[in-house]
């Protein structure tokens, strides 16, 4: 296997771990704290609020930084620092505590996405399938996430879900700083991250005011969709413990369960970026939209095994939406600035879905996730309307291949994924 791909394979991993990590609190307050500390799941959600806020607002400096200094470096530190404050998360002896565990989870899990996604991008001149491959082990850590804490959660307590894989990721922090270190003049493809002909690919000039009313889109369908991803992930172990009573009787049951969902869920990234290096992104965009609108409108009175597929085919829509930003950015963002563009999608994004928490405790506590789905659905329908206004034509919107000037298509070849 060649460098290329080995390194590809880190960043793979690391998105993976950045969910996983993110999610194990949901997963540990919706089937253990809430027995073991007498409070309720609305209680407990509040608790992960300033970890999210953070997995937001800390974009903008690490991307910063990664751009200015070294995104290589950014990656080690996010491997040894997300594992070391899950480690510290495990100590907590009270709710404060262990709201300031998640939150240094948080801080650290804010560096992949701004900086993990910018190296994955750079130097290729078909962004789609890299970044669904990525997508794919990012949804697979939500999947996980849900399914190994419950199995840690029966088998050796809920401190343990924090520890274990803690202790893994640092370990893995230290393979990746390993791999690094090789002769300076064989770095200059991870440091400059793109190559002379891939740099006259995005050299691509664009009309500014496509450019506005592309990324404005993209803010606007990230903030809203962020909500739907959030609900949909965060909350789906309490809502398959209450839709599918009866039919489970421990956490291992509806960790796995989550797991198979998420897991079948993820694959539709393979298909969307399939499709976006090959036809019109407006195109795709609104029928996933159209498709999340649907299932969540069927899901609101729904229990029992019609739940369950139909759970699977609202994230399947949920899942599919994710690569269809990150390729607009990838296009229409050069690679200097690369990693600021990814932060400004993510600190909206994320912000979004620290807010979301507290409207699920909300929703969940005075309505039920029957009208929590509903305004999922709303959400849909809201980001449907937004990408019809995507431009039908013009290199952004077409498939990749379109924004690519003969000379550089002629002289470029892809980079090994």
């Amino acid at each position: 296997m060649n460098r290329d791909r080995i390194h590809f394979l880190f960043l793979n991993i690391g998105h993976f771990l950045d969910h996983f990590f993110m999610l194990i609190f949901a997963t540990v307050a919706a089937l253990r704290l809430s027995r073991e500390w007498g409070m309720e799941y609305s209680e407990l959600i509040p608790l992960a609020t300033p970890g999210f806020a953070a997995f937001g607002l800390a974009s903008i400096p690490v991307g910063w930084i990664a751009d200015k200094w070294s995104r290589e470096g950014m990656m080690v530190i996010f491997f040894v620092g997300i594992g070391a404050s899950s480690i510290a998360t495990a100590l907590a002896q009270t709710p404060l505590q262990i709201a300031g565990g998640l939150f240094a989870i948080g801080v650290f899990a804010a560096i992949y996405h701004p900086v993990g996604l910018a190296m994955v991008v750079q130097g290729r001149r078909h962004t789609g399938i890299p970044l669904a491959i990525n997508g794919v082990f990012g949804n697979l850590g939500v999947a996980c996430a849900a399914l190994i804490t419950g199995f840690l959660i029966d088998n050796a307590g809920w401190r343990s879900a924090f520890v274990v894989p803690g202790i893994i990721t640092i370990a893995i922090g230290v393979a990746y700083g390993i791999f690094l270190r090789k002769p300076k003049q064989d770095r200059s493809d991870l440091r400059e991250g793109i190559s002379k002909p891939a740099a006259q690919a995005e050299s691509i000039a664009i009309d500014p005011k496509t450019l506005v009313r592309v990324f404005a889109i993209i803010v606007f369908t990230t903030a809203i969709g962020g909500l739907n991803y959030q609900s949909g992930t965060f909350a789906l172990p309490e809502i398959l413990e209450e839709r599918l009573e009866g039919f489970v009787a421990s956490a291992t049951e509806i960790g796995t369960y989550a797991f198979v969902i998420f897991a079948v869920a993820s694959f539709a990234q393979l298909v969307i970026g399939y499709l976006l290096d090959r036809h019109s992104v407006r195109t795709i965009f609104a029928f996933v939209a159209a498709t999340q609108a649907l299932f969540l409108l069927l899901m609101i009175n729904l229990t029992g095994p019609m739940a369950l597929l139909v759970s699977t085919a609202f994230m399947l829509a949920v899942f599919g939406q994710i690569p269809i930003n990150d390729v607009l950015i990838g296009r229409i963002a050069r690679s200097e600035w690369r990693s600021r563009a990814y932060s400004i999608r993510y600190i909206v994004n994320f912000s979004v879905m620290a807010t979301t928490l507290p409207l699920i405790a909300w929703i969940h506590a005075t309505k039920g996730f029957g009208t929590l789905f509903a305004v999922m659905s709303i959400a849909a329908g809201m980001i449907f309307i937004a990408v019809l206004l995507l431009p039908n034509k013009g290199r952004i919107v077409l498939p990749a291949q379109s924004s690519v000037s003969p000379e550089a298509r002629e002289s470029h070849t892809p980079r090994a994924t």
